[in-house]
């Protein structure tokens, strides 16, 4: 028995305490609830093939399991990482021979998405003729990461993250599994599930760090930061969460918030992304969703860019802050980036229509005998500076594709254009 029982200790906590139903599993009651999409599932005894996509420390190995005893099928498990073609061969010729008795097969690949084409392809016709109900884990985007063959034939849930009060419940079940209290404050408990960042398998081999400590000791943040290490953020400079982040720094910027653009550029920057790549987004940002409205705005953003390459990190960091901090409070316009989206559709439109002949230079007497530059006036030569002549092509009826809005500089440019506008129609009376 004490055999037994020391062997049973020598598990990580994490594996002890892993759930034996799926009622046990927390924070993932939008999936597994009575009305959820697996809870209807499983209330009619059927589990369809489905990638399950979510963040580390989630689940999705558990539940795949779990969902495997409900259907009292033959659980097999490969990870993409580690398994190749042969294995999967191996997989598929015991499903078939269970098949043949009346047996079903589960087939659970961790990290799928690290299965290249042919092999992802390899699943369609075992899933298609039912030898395997085929359930993949994966951490990043299906529709970038899996073959849109394999995605038609599975269905696709999201698995969140454990958020705190799912964080605390594993925290008291570790609590009641261990027979002690944590020794932590309050604040203590409520820094150690930040630090978890919603990994609940990280939260729990933490939790077995702390029962290691003496009897009595009652951490703070500021001491439970010197005994754990934080959870490195999830972070990929080149998937699915590089593109969330910078779409939520531009929407914030876009949104006026600087306090928000700061914090999605910190969350960046903790990740470790590529200043270089910031700076061309908000450089971008400056021309799309600023433009004329403060004409600054870009001349800004290039500064700090140039500061930020002369300084380096960390001192260059604020170069980089600065220009979120003035994107953000300038006044916004995006009608440079509508007017050039209207002129491109007009030109798709009119095909090589030719300009007209009084705006061609005439460098040689052919091409000044064929009128090239005839009639041109030249705008300088005119009391106001502007001759008010068309520039379209002769066959094309003149368009208004620049719509300047009342907002900041762009409140000068529409009086301009409304100067010139009537001083064009005087011209051509």
């Amino acid at each position: 028995m004490n055999n037994l029982f020391m062997e049973n200790r020598s598990q990580p906590l994490a594996d002890r305490l892993r759930p034996k139903s799926i009622s046990q599993i927390v924070g993932q009651d939008h999936l597994l609830g009575a009305t959820a999409p697996i809870g209807r599932m499983l209330s009619q005894n059927r589990v369809p093939s489905m990638i399950l996509w979510g963040p580390p420390g989630c689940g999705k190995t558990t539940l795949a399991r779990l969902l495997c005893d409900n259907i009292n099928a033959e659980f097999e498990q490969l990870s993409a990482v580690f398994s190749g073609v042969t294995d999967l061969r191996k997989v598929f010729e015991r499903a078939n021979r269970r098949k043949e008795i009346g047996q079903r097969t589960l087939l659970f690949i961790d990290e799928i998405h690290r299965f290249n084409k042919a092999q992802q392809d390899s699943f369609l016709p075992y899933v298609e003729e039912g030898t395997i109900t085929l359930i993949g884990a994966t951490t990043e985007n299906p529709s970038f990461e899996l073959n849109s063959a394999l995605l038609s034939r599975c269905q696709v849930f999201i698995m969140n993250s454990i958020n705190n009060e799912a964080l605390e419940l594993l925290m008291q079940a570790a609590e009641e599994k261990e027979r002690k209290a944590l020794p932590l404050s309050e604040s203590g408990r409520n820094s150690l599930k930040l630090m978890a960042d919603g990994d609940g398998r990280f939260l729990l081999n933490m939790v077995e760090e702390l029962f290691h400590l003496p009897i009595g000791t009652q951490l703070e943040p500021e001491e439970l930061a010197t005994v754990i290490n934080h959870r490195a953020p999830i972070y990929d400079k080149h998937k699915d969460q590089h593109f969330n982040l910078i779409s939520a720094l531009h929407k914030s910027l876009r949104g006026a918030d600087p306090d928000a653009a700061l914090y999605w550029l910190a969350r960046m920057l903790v990740g470790g992304e590529d200043k270089s790549y910031i700076f061309r987004r908000l450089v971008r940002f400056a021309s799309e969703d600023i433009g004329l409205a403060d004409p600054n705005a870009i001349t800004q953003a290039l500064a700090c860019w140039d500061a930020y390459m002369r300084l380096g990190s960390p001192e260059g960091d604020l170069a980089l802050a600065q220009c979120v901090i003035y994107l953000a409070t300038a006044p916004k316009s995006n009608a440079a980036h509508k007017a050039l989206n209207l002129a491109k559709a007009s030109a798709e439109k009119s095909g090589s229509l030719s300009p007209p002949l009084h705006v061609l230079n005439a460098p040689t007497r052919l091409m000044e005998n064929l009128g090239y530059g005839k009639e041109y006036k030249y705008d300088h030569d005119s009391e106001q500076g502007f001759s008010g002549q068309n520039y379209f092509p002769d066959r094309l009826v003149p368009e208004k594709f620049y719509q300047p809005i009342e907002r900041g500089f762009e409140r000068e440019i529409i009086k301009r254009l409304s100067y010139w506008d009537k001083l064009r129609q005087i011209k051509n009376q």
